[in-house]
C-alpha cells in the first residue's frame, strides 16, 4: 500500500479534548465487613492459586498410583 496519493492531515491538540473518561483515584479505603481487618484480595488470590495447585498435584498423583497399581495386577 502506498501513501503517495494521501495527504497528512494536520492534528491541532486543542481543538479537540480527550475523551478518555476515569474514575477518581480512592483516597480512603473501604470499610470492611468484618470490622477493621482489611482482607486483601490480592492475600486471597495467591492463597488460592497456591491451594488450585496442591489439589491439582494431589489428583495427579493418585490418578497415578491408581493407574500403576492397576496396571501391575
Amino acid at each position: 500500500m502506498s501513501r503517495l496519493g494521501k495527504k497528512s492531515v494536520e492534528l491541532n491538540a486543542e481543538a479537540r479534548p480527550s475523551r478518555i473518561r476515569r474514575d477518581p483515584v480512592r483516597t480512603e479505603k473501604p470499610e470492611t465487613v468484618v470490622g477493621k481487618i482489611d482482607f486483601s484480595s490480592r492475600e486471597w488470590e495467591i492463597g488460592l492459586a497456591i491451594l488450585g495447585m496442591v489439589s491439582f498435584a494431589v489428583a495427579l498423583d493418585v490418578i497415578w498410583i491408581g493407574l500403576s497399581a492397576w496396571l501391575s495386577q
